[in-house]
């Protein structure tokens, strides 16, 4: 593989050459940029911060630099066509779910999809058919959806056009997209696949195998999660002759800036150069630290370290061991507790929960430094260990929710203000979603249940961070008129 930057290296000699800029951006060059933004980013970041030039290409339009930068993510992955992406995955999903789908289609995908989906749902107007994903009482999360799910679904409603599958999920378990990809495809439906905590898959035998190579129409993916490129820089893969370049080329032009960070789009030509040159040895160095990491983890007595006997549950088939998920329930702890303890300790994680702590290991923790820190994260949350286990509360996801209007329409309808208190059997108007993970409890378009309000009220109690709705103490919540 390639592991030449097309896309650095004009935007190096563009730098070089010295070209006085009379046009955006306003800081020209860095000339007028503060002292302070000079600290922070350098002189030569500030220099490479330039608009669209003839010798650097255009992503609406790639012909020279960008095309080939994508061509070789394109390469390197196994796909017809690559496009990067500089709104991060969220934008790579929208422009998947428009240039994939048509207005009304209907799309299959388990409920406890990334927020970004029903964003795309919105923009692209499609009616979601829900999965209830499979749950683990001991980890108290979500796993996956099975093939035979995905089978009966497909059965029962003949006209559902594409198959969302989150793999792998949060945290690193993957479901059997083989099987998935097969069964959509014989019932004439894309498999389209959020593959956020993926970009690193494929590089190595000892991590599931890619979507793309499971046998997916479309994937998206963050490049800036778990390898080298910068944060909000992801990519969008089609193969095959199931969907059209031209039409999620446009699709992915309609969601993208026209004046896009090339900066941004630079990390992304370098991280797939690093992919292309030391692929398998920097995924297998993460996963080497990670194994180091949760045997240290395991010398805590009562804490719960995932690992893969997880695998054969509940739609689970594979699992990324770069991500270290612990469950402290048994600690006496909440994972928001120790993910506290440990920034005080200035350590700061992933993800947290109710039950669980999620750390995410890269290659770049292959250091020595990493290994101390190890030693120190075990000792915070063993120092912290109560006498009596906790009881976890029950996740939100127990029942499929009631959809009363479908997402595009319950965002556009009139709403009014109610106390959250009393909109049970409302329909909501407003998105309410713990983040991370980002998977929200309610969409427009959904009733509201007592027991969503009690799953909110619990997450609030717990300190979980809330975003999406108007009022954030979710005192009051908007409602459909």
């Amino acid at each position: 593989m390639s592991s030449k930057e097309p896309l650095v290296e004009a935007l190096e000699k563009y730098r070089k050459a010295g070209i006085y800029p009379l046009h955006t951006p306003g800081h020209k060059g860095g000339r007028g940029a503060t002292a302070s933004l000079h600290s922070l980013l350098g002189e030569k970041a500030l220099a490479s911060d330039v608009s669209l030039m003839a010798e650097l290409d255009d992503i609406h339009e790639p012909g020279t630099c960008i095309k080939e930068a994508q061509d070789l993510a394109a390469k390197l992955y196994g796909a017809k066509q690559s496009f990067f992406a500089v709104n991060g995955t969220t934008g790579a999903i929208h422009g998947m779910l428009l240039g994939a789908l048509e207005p009304g289609n209907k799309i299959l995908l388990p409920r406890n999809a990334h927020t970004s989906v029903y964003g795309g749902l919105v923009l692209a107007d499609l009616q979601p058919v829900y999965l209830l994903p499979n749950y683990s009482e001991e980890w108290n999360l979500s796993l996956q959806v099975t093939p035979e799910q995905v089978e009966a679904a497909l059965s029962k409603d003949r006209d559902i056009k594409a198959v969302l599958i989150t793999s792998p999920n949060y945290y690193g378990l993957a479901a059997d997209l083989v099987k998935i990809a097969e069964i959509a495809h014989r019932h004439d439906a894309l498999l389209l696949v959020d593959e956020a905590h993926g970009p690193h898959l494929g590089f190595s035998p000892l991590l599931p195998p890619s979507a793309l190579q499971s046998g997916a129409d479309a994937v998206a993916q963050s490049t800036h999660k778990l390898v080298g490129a910068l944060t909000q820089c992801s990519l969008l893969h089609i193969r095959g002759q199931r969907l059209e370049a031209g039409k999620v080329a446009a699709a992915m032009s309609l969601v993208t800036t026209t004046s896009p960070n090339y900066l941004l789009m630079a990390s992304l030509d370098a991280a797939r150069a690093q992919l292309a040159a030391n692929g398998e040895t920097m995924v297998e160095a993460a996963i080497q630290t990670a194994d180091l990491f949760r045997k240290k983890l395991r010398t805590i007595p009562g804490l719960m370290v995932l690992d893969g006997t997880i695998i054969g549950n509940g739609g689970v088939v594979a699992w990324d061991k770069t991500k270290v998920t612990i469950n402290v329930k048994k600690l006496g702890l909440t994972g928001v507790e120790v993910g506290a303890l440990l920034r005080k300790a200035g350590i700061a994680v992933e993800l947290v929960d109710e039950n669980n702590v999620l750390f995410f290991l890269t290659y770049a923790d292959a250091t020595q430094e990493f290994a101390n820190l190890a030693d120190k994260i075990v000792a915070v949350i063993a120092a912290a260990r109560r006498a009596k286990p906790r009881t976890a509360t029950v996740s939100v996801y127990q029942d499929l929710p009631k959809v009363s209007r479908w997402p595009r329409e319950a965002f556009f309808a009139v709403s009014e203000t109610v106390p959250f208190a009393k909109a049970v059997g409302r329909t909501s108007a407003e998105k309410i979603c713990f983040y991370p993970p980002g998977i929200p409890a309610v969409v427009p378009g959904e009733i509201i249940t007592q027991s969503l309000q009690e799953y909110c009220q619990a997450m609030l109690a717990l300190g979980i961070h809330l975003t999406g709705p108007r009022d954030s103490t979710l005192k009051t919540v908007q409602v459909i008129k």
